[in-house]
Parts: structure tokens; sequence; C-alpha cells
């Protein structure tokens, strides 16, 4: 997190601290964001965020980007200025999910889990109609979790990843299971060694609070600080209202916009 004083709070998505392969003492931050729709001044918040965090810990920080829209013509990659001869400039390097459409059969021969993970992004973009062939997508990604030979965990945490992004219905849910217990039987069994009922429920209510957790990001990304009665609001909503929210949010240009006139 960090501060401004116009800005109010303004929330990183994810900030690490690590050593270089060199080892020693010498250590970086990291920061990442992933932005899921075109933003016009989202160069500018990656300099903001960039020299806050600098300023905050007096580190090296390296700023990158994952794209996830469905733009094509949205890439950005620095913000900066010069003015009488000072020149102040961020370049940060990106990716962009979009990019990797159409190269789904060289993500599944990846070992690499981060194109496991593109894959289930960019299947989920393309079976948002069409719940048969999302389903068929997801146990083809399931399948191939299983012939990677990661570690049990790494199994799971993935299966988590794709389950979450690649919501099904229920009976489609259900004759997932029942895919995953015939193949198990054959393999080693990762999957359903978690109680089925827990994982389920489990799923359900850290969707929802991951969804409103990132909610209140774009809030504050978008429109700056939020009243604590905003933020129990979204904490407290069903899915499919914040679901909701979401989209209205991507388009509105201030707060009122997204839950009516009554919003502060």
């Amino acid at each position: 997190m960090v501060q401004d004083a116009e800005l109010g709070k303004r929330f990183v998505d994810k900030l690490v601290r690590v050593r270089r392969i060199s080892g020693g003492e010498d250590w970086i931050y990291i920061h990442l964001e992933v932005q899921a729709s075109p933003q016009a001044e989202f160069g500018e918040r990656m300099f903001v965020y960039n020299y806050r965090l600098y300023d905050r810990y007096h580190r090296p920080v390296a700023s990158m980007a994952v794209l996830a829209d469905e733009s094509d013509g949205w890439h950005p990659t620095s913000f900066g200025f010069e003015v009488l001869g000072c020149e102040h400039t961020l370049k940060f390097p990106t990716a962009k999910l979009l990019d990797f459409a159409g190269r789904e059969s060289e993500l599944q021969t990846q070992a690499n889990p981060f194109a496991l993970v593109t894959l289930a992004h960019l299947l989920t973009k393309a079976t948002r109609k069409d719940m048969a062939a999302r389903f068929a997508a997801k146990w083809k990604l399931i399948q191939l979790l299983y012939q990677r030979g990661w570690e049990k965990q790494r199994i799971i945490d993935l299966f988590l990843v794709v389950d979450w992004m690649m919501r099904l219905p229920e009976h489609l849910q259900h004759e997932l299971w029942q895919n995953i217990d015939v193949l198990e039987e054959k393999k080693i069994r990762y999957v359903s060694s978690i109680e089925r009922p827990g994982v389920e429920k489990g799923l359900q209510q850290g969707l929802q609070q991951g969804e409103a957790l990132a909610l209140q990001r774009l809030f504050a990304k978008r429109f700056g600080a939020i009243s604590s009665e905003i933020t129990a609001r979204v904490a407290a909503a069903p899915l499919e209202e914040i679901e909701r929210w979401f989209d209205q949010a991507i388009e509105a240009t201030q707060l009122d916009d997204v839950f009516g006139p009554t919003a502060h």
C-alpha cells in the first residue's frame, strides 16, 4: 500500500522482496500489477507506485505488469516526462495474455506452470458462452496436470486455480469430479484426497472473498480511497452482486455510477 495526499490510499497487486541469484545482502523489490481492462492512466499508476515504493523502502523496485484485457491495441510500457532538461521515465515489462491467443498448442507442451494458468485464462474467455466447451477444455487441462510429473502440492494448487477460473454449472462440475475419480484410479490420488464438499464450499467462500478484495482494489485504483461502509458492503455481498458491480466499475466514471446516488 502507498499513500498519496491527493490520490489517497493505493494498493499494489503484489509486492515481494527477493535476493539476487548471486546471493549476499543485495536484494530488490518486485512490484507486480495484474490489469483486467484497459485504463488510460495505467502507465502513470505504475510510475507512481514505483517511485512511492522506492521512497518508502529505499531499495531498487522492478515494476512489471500482466495485462489480462481483451483489447488488441492496448499495451502500455512506459510513463514519464521531460521538462527543462530534467527527464523522469519508467519503462516496465509487460506480459499480454491476449498475445498468446492462437498459441494454445504451444502452451500445452510447456513445463512452466504459468503456461497452464495462461491457457486456462484464454480458454475461460473463449468458452464464456459455451459451458459444454468449457467442460471439455477444463477436463483436458486437468489431465495435463497429471502428465507433468509435478509434486502433489503443486498439482493441488494449480487444480484449485483452474477450478476457480473455469467455473461450471453444478451438473457439469459433478461430471468432472467423476472423471477425476476414474483418472485417479489409474494414477496417484491427488485432488480426490481432499474432502470434496469442503473443497467446493471453501472454493465458493474463497471466490467470494477474493472477488470482494479484488473489487475493493479496483475501486481504490479507479476512484481513490473508499469509505469503511463501502468496504463492508462489498465484503458482505453475494458473489453474483460483486460480479455485477465489477462490470459496472469498469465503465463507471465515479463510484456513484456503480452503486447509485446513495454510495459514498
